[in-house]
């Protein structure tokens, strides 16, 4: 069931210099950790491919980075640098064969999708599947890479089939035009494919932070809160070019409104763009 817009947060005071030292320490230091984590994670996770068969390794592949994700946000929110409210994506953990698309205006999307998600799957760039220091992790979970369109095809519809949850972001790229992109086809034909659902999922920030273009050394405000919630669910159709449009101008929709309904309730400010 869709959920409804968050409501607009309050006004929050601006931190003193030492605060704002120790806010953007705190951020780094995040960043940092997981870093670290999943380079301590995709380096286990490679003898563990040889180790565990394949539905195994999936299954121990994908719990093990959807609890790492997990705790990240919670320490993350224990300390007061972000918050997720992601709660809504519960109610899919126990579902299985369904294309789960979101918009994407942050580079940590992935990290709050999957957290809420241990059955999902993702696809990722080739390059970094190959990499033995960054891979392992992927490879265990048989994430999908996006070198062979016809291979990601047939091995997404394989999992969804088997009660996998792809996640995918159809704008390839983070939102360069609010409120989202121009959609890219491929997740309306693999949905036809296997038969499954598509779950719309809408991602809402007040922060830049990650954002296309944004500097990952640059801390904005603190805390940087992020919400997703359950958007309407598609049926596949024969006619795949057309759901992509009906998709696409759902998320137009929904995100657009939930913007005019944030600026409508937003203080005026005097201050000018310096403020900002």
């Amino acid at each position: 069931m869709p959920t409804s817009p968050r409501p607009s947060p309050p006004d929050a005071p601006r931190p003193g210099p030492g605060r704002r030292a120790l806010q953007a320490g705190g951020v780094w230091a995040m960043l940092l950790l997981l870093g670290l984590v999943s380079l301590g994670w995709n380096l286990l996770a490679l003898p563990l491919l040889l180790l565990l068969p394949r539905p195994q390794g999936r299954a121990v592949g994908r719990a093990v980075i959807a609890g790492a994700y997990r705790g990240y946000w919670a320490l993350a929110r224990a300390v007061g640098l972000m918050r997720l409210e992601a709660q809504a994506l519960d109610a899919l953990r126990a579902e299985g064969g369904l294309v789960i698309v979101a918009n994407h205006p942050s580079m940590l999307d992935a990290l709050m999708l999957v957290s809420r998600l241990p059955a999902s799957f993702c696809v990722m760039k080739s390059s970094l599947a190959r990499n033995p220091f960054l891979g392992g992790g992927a490879r265990l979970a048989r994430y999908l890479r996006n070198d062979d369109p016809f291979g990601l095809l047939k091995r997404a519809v394989e999992d969804l089939r088997g009660g996998g949850q792809l996640v995918l972001f159809p704008e390839g790229t983070r939102t360069t035009e609010p409120p989202i992109g121009r959609l890219r086809p491929g997740f309306t034909l693999i949905a036809r494919q296997a038969g499954v659902p598509i779950q719309t999922v809408l991602i809402e920030t007040d922060s830049p932070y990650l954002g296309k273009g944004w500097p990952i050394w640059r801390v904005p405000p603190i805390p940087i809160v992020f919400h997703a919630r359950l958007g309407r669910r598609f049926e596949p159709a024969p006619d795949t070019g057309r759901l992509l449009a009906e998709i696409e101008a759902y998320f137009r929709a929904e995100l657009g409104a939930a913007r005019t309904c944030e600026s409508a309730h937003a203080p005026a400010d005097d201050a000018g763009p310096a403020a900002r």
